[in-house]
């Protein structure tokens, strides 16, 4: 069994930054890929950043530019730098691991943006 626990949320001015941290733990035999996703009132879950084993990386396109993802392998930790912070990017941060094929996820972190 995996546990994801991620950190790093709170309460940030609009032109802001953040940084989320999520760290995987219990019995991890391999890590797929390492993830955030959001959601906000009343909208679907959506994906925010996505980092493979082999360190490729994808972004949605509204946090292209102003957010980063990262990981540390050893730690199985994942990282999102988030800069430049929106309202709309105000929501529930959830993270996602990925191990085995099989995809665990965290509580979620709230992230709120004011303008």
């Amino acid at each position: 069994q995996v546990q994801v626990a991620e950190s790093g949320g709170g309460l940030v001015q609009a032109g802001g930054s953040l940084r989320l941290s999520c760290a995987a733990s219990g019995t991890i035999f391999s890590i797929n890929s390492m993830g955030w996703y959001r959601q906000a009132p009343g909208k679907q879950r959506e994906l925010v950043a996505a980092i493979s084993s082999g360190g490729t990386t994808n972004y949605a396109a509204s946090v292209k530019g102003r957010f980063t993802i990262s990981r540390d392998s050893a730690r199985n930790t994942v990282y999102l730098q988030m800069s430049s912070l929106k309202p709309e990017d105000t929501a529930v941060y959830y993270c996602k691991v990925v191990a085995a094929i099989t995809p665990y996820w965290g509580q979620g972190t709230q992230v709120t943006v004011s303008s």
